[in-house]
């Protein structure tokens, strides 16, 4: 299984970002899937998932301004971030929901004025 992220950059405060994720050597439309946040000295968190028939949750922070997305006839998994705040900085990872692959490089979200 590969997971390859990107998307991500330096953004100020109030402005979007949308995230993809590339993933590959799994049956991608049977998967629920995830978004993951790391931030500066924090553990790795759950932000957001999305199943197979694609019921959708986030965590509380996010709601109303992150949406998660996927296409499955291409394999690729989406997050748009509205309205960033400088607490979203992360690195952004994804992956499978409940029994983890092995995680990909991550991309690099830094929200700051």
């Amino acid at each position: 299984v590969q997971l390859v992220e990107s998307g991500g950059g330096l953004v100020q405060p109030g402005r979007s970002l949308r995230l993809s994720c590339a993933a590959s050597g799994m049956i991608f439309s049977t998967k629920a899937m995830g978004w993951y946040r790391q931030a500066p000295g924090k553990e790795r968190d759950w932000v957001a998932s999305i199943t197979s028939i694609r019921t959708t949750g986030y965590v509380d922070s996010v709601k109303g301004r992150f949406t998660i997305s996927r296409d499955n006839a291409k394999n690729t998994l989406y997050l748009q971030m509205n309205s960033l705040k400088p607490e979203d900085t992360g690195v952004y990872y994804c992956n499978t929901v409940g029994t983890l692959e092995s995680w990909g490089q991550g991309t690099q979200v830094t929200v700051s004025s």
